[in-house]
């Protein structure tokens, strides 16, 4: 089990590949830390100019054997993607070539590989990323389509960070103001009611605050809009699940109850990302314990869908898109709010992908506003809340509490604050080498 990245020594010098699994055309291996330098000029016996691609052969150390001809490219600190001296070796990209490397390497003293995200972490305990920068970059790395990578390098741009910036500029504008009028007024004058153009300026960046709170979460992007079937045994759910992603993603069979749990096909349509998701006939009873479970693992599916596909002859749940499945055995569709399909024959499956294009894209968060996951939504959710209960306190010395607790929820968002747990969760979904 990887250690958590808090616990590991920063004075250590890391090591890893960075690029693809070998074999490949080139194997890149960084080394960060205070002694990268000395442990290239160990295997290289000499250092390239800095930020110049050199050629050099690497040797072991411990016993002269040439182990590859590389680029070498060095790059003195702070000024680099981890804040410490950085070297990067670009090798030829054979398993036994990037092995023997990464052998010398860990002989060397005060080197030790490098844990999943620890190049990353250590960007952001050098100050050359702040932590929203780093959520986005997890999120590049993880991105599958041209929407997900957009949102991400948003983030990865800084966009969200100079976002929360401003925020919390105006916040300290306000609360610097408050603060002096603490300190400078009389005894008697402690209990005045705040400047209302004070307040003014608190509801207004409330509003702003929340206008950001109303755009959908960035999750829903990076992991797929739910797009539940949900109705009766035997009603061609799976049918058309196999239909819809082109492919026998499901078990279809005549006999009624052959889905028993709810599976999951994650799918890509028009650059969006979807999870279709296949559930057991819904029944009112039944006296089999296996079939109650999937029932019930059905309804808790549809329950947090974001599109239903409701294929029943009842009225649908909600906001459900309405289907008449199985067209080509059916008798005529006759209600015109139910939309005809038969996974079978692919009658209505082009006018289907194009109704949960059209409501999916008015799930995600447009590609020109800032989104926030659920961590920065929830800080910037008690943010915004601190700031409503400053414009509404009258009592200064509360106002100046609520705005000192605006400002944490703020510094939270960027990293500012202690989060160590919370960064070992994050850095944990990174590859090594990153």
């Amino acid at each position: 089990m990887a250690a958590a990245l808090a616990d590991l020594p920063v004075n250590d010098t890391i090591f890893a590949l960075a690029s693809g699994m070998p074999p490949a055309a080139i194997a890149v291996v960084r080394i960060s830390g205070p002694d990268a330098m000395s442990a290239a000029s160990a295997l290289a016996g000499s250092l390239s100019q800095p930020r110049r691609a050199s050629l050099r052969r690497l040797c072991d150390p411990a016993n002269g054997e040439t182990l590859d001809d590389a680029i070498m490219l060095c790059f003195p600190g702070p000024t680099t993607a981890t804040g410490e001296d950085l070297v990067e070796l670009h090798l030829h990209g054979g398993r036994a070539v990037v092995r023997a490397v990464e052998t010398a390497l860990a002989a060397l003293p005060g080197l030790r590989g490098a844990e999943p995200g620890e190049f990353t972490r250590r960007a952001l305990a050098h100050g050359r990323i702040d932590l929203a920068e780093a959520e986005g970059l997890g999120d590049l790395l993880s991105a599958q389509t041209e929407r997900q990578r957009r949102a991400a390098m948003m983030a990865v741009e800084g966009k969200l960070s100079r976002c929360v910036g401003d925020w919390n500029d105006r916040v300290l504008a306000v609360a610097a103001r408050v603060e002096a009028s603490l300190d400078f007024a009389d005894e008697d004058d402690v209990g005045d009611e705040l400047d209302p153009r004070l307040r003014g300026q608190l509801t207004d960046l409330a509003q702003a605050i929340g206008a950001v709170l109303e755009q959908p979460p960035v999750e829903r992007l990076r992991d797929g809009i739910r797009v539940v079937l949900a109705g009766p045994r035997n009603a061609g759910k799976s049918t058309l699940l196999n239909a819809l992603v082109e492919r026998d993603a499901a078990i279809v069979s005549p006999i009624a109850g052959t889905t028993r749990d709810v599976i999951e096909v994650p799918t890509v349509r028009g650059g969006i990302a979807y999870v279709l998701t296949d559930t057991a006939g819904i029944a009112e009873a039944t006296a089999d314990p296996v079939e109650a479970i999937g029932i019930a693992r059905a309804r808790a599916a549809t329950e947090s869908a974001d599109i239903i596909l409701w294929l029943d002859d009842i009225d649908p749940p909600g906001e459900a898109i309405w289907l008449y499945p199985r067209s080509d055995i059916r008798e005529t569709n006759t209600n015109l709010h139910r939309i005809t399909v038969s996974g079978m024959t692919g009658e209505g499956l082009e006018g289907l992908w194009q109704m949960i294009d059209q409501r999916g894209r008015d799930l995600l968060p447009r590609e020109d506003r800032i989104a926030l996951n659920e961590r920065q939504r929830s800080l910037a959710e008690s943010c915004r809340d601190a700031l409503v209960r400053a414009a509404t306190e009258q009592d200064p010395l509360l106002v100046a509490e609520h705005l000192r607790l605006a400002r944490r929820m703020l510094d939270r968002i960027t990293g500012r604050a202690d989060v160590e747990a919370m960064l070992d969760s994050l850095f944990s979904r990174f590859c090594i080498g990153k």
